[in-house]
């Protein structure tokens, strides 16, 4: 795993603004690799935001939005950015680890389907006969199910074939595949990466179809939380300045990425970045609202819609997946 830290020595008194004790080490997981999207962390740290909470952050890369929700429970970190459906299946399965969400990234998921213009795949319908490329760890092919019985698809005859993130985008490319599961910020630039024709590419984001779900979180350690809330409430406040920062000026926050990203292309991972910030990130709601929220209504009808397909034991309650208290006022979420 790659690792990148904020050095730095602080006094030992607390700082201004209701921070954290200074120079409190925090390591926090992403769910995937340092791309465009995760731009307002390392944002945070270059501007010194974690800083100025008393935080000394590392970020790591992580294993998919869904498989590192247990190293977070398990206390391996104590935050991290994972897929908030699959902590509602997590705490379903463990009720007695009660990881819970605190910031709300994406209120609209970038899950999606991806396929080729070649394929003929123009709706979910249009799956029917065909193989469809998931890795098992997909944030998005968790959604798979629900997706399919919003749709009407006849899930007998759609092909799985459980395939590795590094293949992923080369099987489609290459025909191997009719169509993968993915986040749309990865896989439309993946396969651009690999030469495909923007206008062959054809991004179905499940959103559009019949979904009310949320996307990623952060989501933090209980027995951490419970121990250090001024530490979760000043990563909380810094986050969102950071987020706040790479809404105005994109183009300036994927500097704090490519620093840590040497081998990626700027240029992409600009794109990358704008595509997440519109469709996942800058919604009317969030607009509305503030960044960083849920509304409890639609958390309760996504936990509904999971239940479709999903068999709960101990069906978590909304106000069980995702915990305000660690929010600044709603004024100071404005995007």
């Amino acid at each position: 795993m790659r690792r990148i830290g904020m050095s730095g020595v602080l006094g030992a008194a607390l700082l201004a603004g209701g921070g954290a004790a200074a120079q409190t080490p925090l390591k926090f997981a992403l769910d995937w690799k340092f791309e465009g999207p995760a731009a307002p962390y390392f944002v945070a740290i270059d501007k010194g935001y974690y800083k100025a909470e008393g935080l000394d952050v590392t970020i790591d890369t992580g294993p998919g939005s869904v498989a590192g929700i247990a190293r977070v429970a398990a206390g391996t970190y104590p935050m991290g950015f994972f897929d908030i459906n699959s902590l509602v299946k997590f705490q379903d399965q463990n009720p007695d680890k009660k990881v819970a969400a605190v910031l709300m990234v994406y209120d609209q998921p970038p899950f999606s389907i991806v396929t080729l213009s070649k394929t003929g795949i123009a709706k979910p319908k249009d799956l029917e006969g065909k193989i469809l490329g998931a890795p098992a760890p997909d944030g998005a092919f968790a959604q798979w199910k629900a997706f399919v019985k919003e749709n009407g698809i006849d899930a007998s005859k759609v092909t799985i074939n459980n395939i590795g993130f590094p293949v992923r985008e080369p099987m489609l490319a290459s025909g191997a595949v009719h169509a993968i599961t993915g986040f749309s910020f990865s896989s439309y630039f993946n396969l651009l990466q690999k030469g495909v024709k923007a206008e062959d590419i054809k991004v179905m984001l499940m959103s559009n179809y019949g979904l009310v779900l949320y996307g990623n979180a952060v989501m933090v350690n209980p027995g951490f939380a419970k121990a250090n809330p001024k530490v979760v409430a000043g990563f909380v406040r810094a986050t969102i300045k950071g987020v706040q920062d790479t809404v105005k000026d994109p183009a300036a926050a994927i500097k704090s990425v490519m620093k840590r990203n040497e081998t990626g292309d700027e240029k992409i991972e600009l794109a990358r970045l704008e595509m997440c910030l519109r469709d996942n990130m800058v919604t009317s709601w969030v607009k509305a609202n503030g960044f960083g929220g849920v509304d409890m209504k639609r958390l309760a009808a996504s936990i509904e819609q999971i239940a479709v397909t999903y068999e709960f034991k101990n069906r978590p309650k909304p106000e069980d997946v995702f915990d305000a208290q660690y929010l600044p006022p709603a004024g100071e979420r404005k995007l």
